[in-house]
């Protein structure tokens, strides 16, 4: 599958009484359509997978897939701690529409999670799902770090065409597209580093802040791919305030308030999550309102 360009993870709306809010999910990716994102990841780590129960995750999924056209890809999360029911998941939802899915690494048991642990996990996985299977490496939220052996291992796998690396570690990332069979697709996780990404292989981003800046992002690795480099790197840096703010700051919190600023209705995160302090919106707002495509939607 094409795993080049810039895709988003979507946020999982709830209502006032804590439930999956399908509605403002399918309205809010129908005004996403109107962007030039690649793509959508659904129950994503921004969005709360972790919270949400395998009844709410196939109707988030199901959801999505009524609004999202093919064309644009459509990837699900379906990592769990066990190897059984990460392919339950997946299997799911394939029948659901998912044309891959996206597998966190599990952490729960960390010192025992090793290099051949991940191996057997992955490839029990990709053997048995309908649908490619995406690795997913994300320290900060697992614990724990995919091994770049492993990774280079997995990637000679027919069902696992690429991977999600979310460290924002650029050396790291460099690593892990040398270390992967010719084909393997590496996507950045970290807007902070995103032209770094780029510049050392990555074929594109599964990026939070796409969300709320789709066409900055999509202009940068427009703008990377085109060798239009000193364009792309002043760009990143215009981003990187923003793209920390929603990142490794203040995560799902940040991102659903920057969200609602523009005129999206994504709700809170749900508990034990709460949502941002509101003495941090006005900075949040001015930071939005440096950038055309948010300033003119920024809600008073």
């Amino acid at each position: 599958m094409d795993l080049t360009g810039v895709l988003t993870p979507i946020p999982t709306p709830f209502d006032g009484r804590d439930e999956v809010d399908t509605d403002r999910l399918r309205s809010a990716l129908a005004r996403w359509l109107t962007t030039p994102l690649t793509g959508f990841v659904i129950l994503g780590s921004n969005g709360e997978a972790a919270l949400v129960d395998e009844d709410e995750s196939d109707r988030v999924v199901a959801a999505a897939r009524d609004v999202v056209p093919k064309g644009r890809t459509f990837i699900v999360g379906t990592g769990r701690e066990s190897t059984r029911a990460a392919i339950d998941a997946s299997k799911r939802a394939a029948a659901l529409g998912a044309e891959a899915v996206l597998v966190r690494t599990p952490g729960f048991f960390k010192a025992q999670m090793t290099a051949s642990v991940f191996v057997r996990h992955y490839t029990a996985i990709a053997d048995r799902s309908p649908i490619p299977v995406l690795l997913y490496n994300f320290t900060a939220v697992t614990g724990v770090t995919l091994p770049v052996d492993a990774v280079a291992e997995l990637s000679h796998h027919p069902n696992i065409p690429g991977m999600k690396e979310s460290n924002g570690d650029v050396t790291r990332i460099g690593e892990l597209v040398a270390a992967g069979r010719r084909g393997f697709s590496v996507l950045a996780g970290s807007a902070s580093t995103f032209f770094e990404a780029l510049q050392a292989g990555a074929t594109g981003g599964i990026l939070a802040l796409a969300a709320v800046l789709p066409d900055a992002c999509t202009a940068l690795f427009e703008a990377a791919r085109s060798g239009r480099h000193d364009e792309a790197k002043a760009l990143q840096q215009r981003l990187m305030p923003l793209a920390r703010f929603l990142g490794s700051t203040h995560g799902v919190a940040g991102l659903k308030a920057a969200l609602t600023l523009i005129g999206y209705d994504v709700g809170n995160p749900r508990p034990p999550l709460v949502p941002l302090d509101p003495a941090i919106l006005p900075e949040l707002s001015s930071a939005l309102a440096l950038f055309e495509e948010a300033a003119g939607h920024v809600a008073s």
